[in-house]
């Protein structure tokens, strides 16, 4: 018996061997998968704008969908908005943070301002149909009312802290598109004019709101006024130097090819940085769940047959 367990802890660390084997496999082949979707995406976008070229469209590429202007909101809801108690219900703060999650400025108020209202009178409510009386029905009343009232909020707040960490992620393939683009020749204009129309599957933050900004700007706006909102809203420092970058070759003109080199260069290293820091924090982390976890197995392995042949002496002594 005591023979084959070095034979079972050697198959156990080959199996373990394998399956890590397998797993970077598998996540370099969905890498690989995803680049190679892209590189298509990118050609077919570059070759629908040789051919916009091609047919003489020198004055850019149409807005996507300019889709008119939206439905008008109820007054009723509208007039609840703008009272002093729809303003207190609905805060600058909650605003941004509707913004910042993606939904309609208007709509996404009125479903707040719902949302808060009837989960703090329903929450209530249901406590007092639902859970048994307890000695004091005003607390729990009371603790019912403020997780009813302030559960929208949190759900705003881990939404858009998703969408910033989701814009970190989407900004350094943001600024390598508008490279290629620009170096095949387009516009700053036709170049966010594509990568708002045909690239919102890949980009599910930073498209939609190229494509708000380029309908923005077709419809009056400066190019500095349409791209304030991508600068400041998801409050990142790096996207916001993007856009006074492009403000600032929109205005004076010039190559962009270049200065968008640099600052895809100083974005990996940033990158790189930001890698480093969260493996030392992970590294940390482990430490802790090794000493918890590995080190009682490890202690049984080594120190394990030696407790019991010092057990199995003193039981013999005993005799």
């Amino acid at each position: 018996m005591a023979a084959l367990e070095p034979r079972m802890l050697a198959a156990f660390a080959v199996a373990l061997f394998a399956m890590g084997a397998l797993a970077i496999a598998g996540l370099l082949l969905a890498r690989e998968l995803e680049r190679s979707r892209t590189g298509r995406r990118v050609g077919r976008a570059l070759e629908r704008a040789r051919n916009t070229q091609a047919e003489g469209g020198a004055g850019g590429i149409p807005a996507d969908g300019a889709a008119g202007t939206p439905s008008a909101a109820p007054r009723l809801a509208a007039h609840w908005l703008d009272t002093p108690f729809g303003q207190r219900v609905v805060t600058d703060e909650d605003r941004r943070l509707i913004d910042q999650c993606g939904i309609p400025s208007l709509k996404g108020q009125q479903w707040f301002l719902t949302a808060r209202i009837g989960l703090a009178l329903l929450l209530p409510l249901l406590g007092q149909i639902l859970v048994p009386p307890s000695a004091r029905p005003v607390v729990q009343a009371a603790v019912l009312l403020t997780l009813g009232f302030m559960s929208p909020k949190w759900f705003l707040i881990m939404r858009a802290k998703e969408r910033k960490k989701q814009v970190r992620r989407e900004l350094p393939l943001y600024v390598d598109i508008l490279r290629l683009l620009q170096g095949v020749g387009l516009s700053l204009d036709q170049s966010l004019q594509i990568l708002g129309a045909d690239f919102k599957d890949i980009l599910r933050v930073l498209g939609p709101e190229t494509e708000m900004a380029n309908r923005q700007y077709s419809q009056g706006r400066s190019r500095e006024h349409s791209l304030q909102r991508l600068a400041t809203l998801h409050d990142n420092e790096h996207l916001s130097n993007l856009v006074s970058l492009l403000v600032q070759v929109d205005k004076h003109g010039g190559a962009v090819q270049e200065p968008l080199r640099q600052f895809s260069e100083r974005l990996r290293e940033w990158r790189k940085y930001e890698m480093k820091e969260r493996i030392g924090k992970i590294t940390v982390k482990m430490t802790v769940v090794m000493i918890t976890t590995l080190l009682p197995a490890l202690l049984i392995i080594t120190a394990g047959p030696g407790f019991i042949a010092v057990i199995r002496s003193l039981g013999a002594v005993g005799k």
